[in-house]
């Protein structure tokens, strides 16, 4: 009941925030009779404010159109390689007329991002995705919306989950021979149990993984978003988040975590915070600063936009992850694409290099939680992993901003270059060792 009362709220409020839309538009036109009154910079200010906290906010689009490779912008054509029921591998093509360039590009690693599936939309990443594809050729999950989902597709699990990540590794490793995979916070875990669950049948694995700010064991350091999964029960979760999506959409019927809830909560951990940034973009509005005010919207316009996540996956995160730990304790079972279950070992996993990156500040993954992955990979060697811990820097900074660009993309560079396994040149091989020894010996001194 309570998505249908959402919903009906949204409807309500939609004619009133394009109104002042239209408002702000009218007041803050110098050509308009009312733009020359005294107040009408503050009015319109007023009315932009109040368009943005009303208006509904859409998926955003990655808008990727070039990136600069060297000294040569190259172009971008952004395309779905695989359309599965809950999730689209996404893929950003590089094109080029430049023939040094083109040789260079060639050359260059694939990797595959996994995107969180925990409330926002892929387009999240932006920032991780344009620094990744000035060396390398770049795949992202980009997950739908359940209540897009019609029911017809059927439930989607934390298995399911799994099974897309070997299925998406698998198309990279069939088209290039071999990739690295990347998985930013949530995806940590099942990214984790993919990889371990290959090891185990024998398969070619990816030659490196790149973990950020995951929940590999929640009981490290918890943080409120620990602490909320794991002192309420399964059955609590399951009762007052749990709503199905109301007819006028799709998947009319799923039974779906709603993103508004998520959104919600996300405001709640720091609503002082998000007050006063609104407050300051109404300030910048009287001001004049355009680019302050644009900087203001790209934010929210990518940190309102949220989507539904189906209830049986996120009941059995919540359960795995948080609750009963079972990745750590060696008691998770994931049922193949075949139905047949099988245990996760990490420890199986050999001959597939492994970073971790975790952020000093970080209020979401606490601190340890994602360099507990080194425990359980007891069979990888000491010479293929490297952890990084980014001083200063809170969840969204590990993949995103100047701290990303500037020290955590270079450390991600070298070190999928470093176990490229010979795909870039030997010259450009033996830096990134170098580098990457060099970074790890620092770290450990630290």
């Amino acid at each position: 009941m309570l998505y249908q009362i959402y919903e009906a709220q949204r409807s309500l409020m939609e004619p009133f925030a394009e109104f002042a839309n239209a408002a702000s538009k009218l007041f803050g036109n110098v050509n308009s009779p009312l733009g020359h009154n005294p107040f009408s910079q503050r009015v319109a200010a007023s009315y932009d404010l109040l368009y943005r906290l009303g208006k509904d906010y859409e998926k955003p689009e990655f808008g990727l159109r070039t990136v600069a490779v060297g000294d040569v912008d190259v172009a971008i054509h952004e395309r779905v390689e695989v359309d599965k029921p809950f999730c689209e591998l996404r893929r950003f093509k590089r094109f080029t007329d430049d023939a040094a360039t083109l040789a260079t590009l060639k050359n260059q690693p694939a990797v595959l991002i996994v995107a969180p599936l925990s409330g926002h939309y892929a387009t999240l990443l932006r920032d991780t995705v344009k620094s990744m594809l000035s060396g390398h050729k770049v795949y992202i999950t980009d997950w739908k919306n359940a209540r897009l989902v019609p029911l017809s597709e059927g439930e989607f699990h934390l298995d399911d989950y799994v099974n897309y990540v070997q299925e998406f590794i698998r198309h990279l490793q069939n088209v290039y021979g071999d990739c690295h995979v990347m998985s930013v916070c949530q995806p940590t875990v099942p990214v984790l149990a993919a990889v371990s669950l290959m090891a185990s049948r024998g398969e070619r694995l990816p030659l490196s993984m790149t973990m950020m700010g995951g929940p590999i064991d929640a009981r490290k350091s918890p943080t409120a978003v620990n602490n909320l999964a794991m002192n309420k029960s399964f059955q609590w979760f399951e009762s007052h988040v749990i709503y199905r999506v109301p007819h006028s959409f799709p998947g009319a019927g799923r039974r779906v975590y709603p993103g508004f809830l998520q959104h919600a909560g996300f405001v709640a951990m720091n609503p002082d915070h998000h007050a006063k940034s609104h407050y300051d973009y109404f300030e910048h509005l009287l001001k004049g600063d355009d680019v302050s005010a644009e900087v203001h919207r790209k934010f929210y316009d990518e940190y309102n936009a949220v989507l539904d996540m189906d209830a049986d996956y996120y009941l059995e995160t919540i359960a795995t992850v948080f609750q009963d730990f079972k990745l750590v304790n060696g008691t998770w079972q994931v049922r193949n694409a075949a139905g047949e279950p099988e245990l996760v070992k990490p420890q199986d996993i050999r001959n597939c290099a492994l970073l971790t990156i975790e952020g000093e500040l970080d209020d979401i993954s606490g601190s340890g939680q994602t360099a507990a992955a080194h425990d359980l990979c007891t069979g990888i060697d000491q010479n293929q992993r490297q952890h990084f811990e980014v001083e200063g820097v809170g969840h969204y900074g590990i993949f995103s901003g100047r701290r990303w660009r500037e020290s955590v993309y270079p450390t991600v560079r070298d070190f999928i270059l470093a176990h490229n396994q010979g795909a870039a040149p030997s010259s450009e091989r033996s830096a990134a060792v170098a580098r990457a020894a060099a970074q790890a010996v620092e770290k450990t001194a630290a």
